[in-house]
């Protein structure tokens, strides 16, 4: 059986993908929009130790595997990449067709893929030191690297699109814009923006708001970024960005605290600790706007250790359903006023980025690697993939601190445009 018929067998006819191998064979149309090419024995080996996701990953960053046109049609069009669907008389005759060299061969990981025994030789599971490798690993690639692939904003997370058709710069101002009016933010108060990336809410909110806004990040590379972006934006009097972790954050008292991205990093064992601490940093009648990635239910795992995304994106990253959000804050003391569900905005923000990679892509590689480049563009075209099709969504929740007598200080009923 030729790496072909392999390969039709495992995706099925139907998938409108053109494959090409090292031992001349082919199938699937040529007129396909999207084409793999297998170009050694490790790619096989590759997979063979590592059937279905990972083995395809690793084949495709290590170079050893090709794709030519679209990722994401790509991941849309295949059907399955494993054997499990595969009747047990024809994975025998996958297994003989291969033989047991591409089971014997010594294929390391890309070192772009994370070691399980490197982090846990930093403590335990969002320990401070192996949370901070775990940021350093996905966000100090490269500042120049993540102009190019987010833009302008340098804003890393999920956009909101006032039209179907407005451009991604238009959106992230739409996001920032939307978490400010949620927050009631105005003139005098003070913000502090946990997981800040690149500063990009701090300055908002500064700039567009009179607030005097702190952020930090476990980035040393975003801290410097957003510290010069400030000053030279001339609002070093009312926003600063640090290298800190927030649980290190000594100051109190604040109006509003936002945490856009950040709660995907914390465990679900710290999420206690998480809400306790923000709650305790603010104002009675302080709010919270808490905006994250999480699991469509609460029946999915929340961490898949061995998964591309744990191995090659967000080290020890862990997703909760919005329900188990909502019920770590209430029990903390927070109200829950408002919450919703953004993850269409996500898959195309995500599109915004994959067009914005593919646009650099030599740029890219040139600046990070091949490998590193390829990380991306599989992980963010396999995301517009989950949020399309409920595999992943997208919530802001808020939550207000009430006051002594229970007041919460939000109107009777507060417009979609709020506060």
């Amino acid at each position: 059986m030729t790496l072909a018929q392999i390969f039709e067998k495992i995706v099925g006819p139907e998938a409108n993908v053109e494959f090409a191998a090292y031992d001349g064979s082919k199938a699937g149309p040529s007129e396909a929009a999207v084409r793999i090419e297998v170009k050694s024995p490790i790619a096989v080996a590759y997979l063979a130790q590592a059937p279905g996701e990972m083995g395809l990953a690793r084949a495709y960053i290590a170079g050893h595997i090709d794709v030519q046109g679209d990722m994401y049609t790509l991941l849309s069009e295949m059907a399955r990449v494993t054997l499990d669907d595969l009747p047990v008389k024809e994975k025998i005759s996958v297994a003989r067709s291969l033989g047991v060299k591409p089971l014997l061969m010594r294929v390391p990981p890309p070192p772009q893929e994370v070691r399980r025994s490197t982090l846990a030789k930093l403590g335990s599971r969002h320990a401070k030191q192996r949370d901070a490798e775990a940021i350093h690993h996905h966000y100090d690639v490269s500042n120049r690297f993540y102009e190019w692939v987010l833009g302008p904003s340098m804003a890393y997370t999920c956009a909101v699109f006032p039209e179907e058709n407005s451009s991604l710069e238009e959106a992230q101002y739409a996001k920032f814009d939307l978490v400010a009016r949620k927050l009631a933010l105005e003139p005098g108060m003070r913000l502090l923006d946990v997981g800040c990336g690149w500063g990009g809410m701090v300055m908002h909110a500064a700039e567009h708001y009179g607030v005097k806004a702190l952020g930090v990040t476990l980035s040393r590379q975003q801290a410097e970024w957003a510290q010069k972006a400030i000053a030279e934006a001339g609002l070093s009097e009312l926003a600063e960005v640090r290298h800190l972790d927030y649980r290190d954050v000594a100051e109190g008292d604040f109006d509003a605290v936002s945490s856009i991205g950040l709660t995907e990093h914390i465990g679900k064992d710290q999420l206690p600790g998480y809400f306790k601490f923000l709650y305790g940093k603010l104002k009675p009648g302080g709010r919270l706007l808490n905006h994250c990635i999480t699991r469509p239910t609460g029946k999915e795992r929340t961490i898949n250790k061995t998964g591309f995304i744990n191995r090659y994106v967000f080290p020890d990253g862990e997703l909760e359903s919005v329900g188990v959000l909502v019920r770590e804050m209430e029990d903390i003391g927070f109200e829950i006023r408002h919450e919703e569900n953004l993850r269409e905005h996500y898959a195309k923000t995500l599109e915004g980025w994959c067009a914005n990679l593919d646009a650099h892509w030599d740029e890219a590689v040139a600046e990070v690697g091949q490998g590193t480049a390829r990380v991306w563009r599989l992980y963010m075209a396999g995301c517009i993939v989950g949020f399309e099709r409920n595999k992943v969504q997208l919530h802001q929740v808020l939550g207000v601190k009430l006051g002594a007598d229970g007041e919460s200080g939000v109107t009777l009923r507060p417009s979609i445009d709020w506060p």
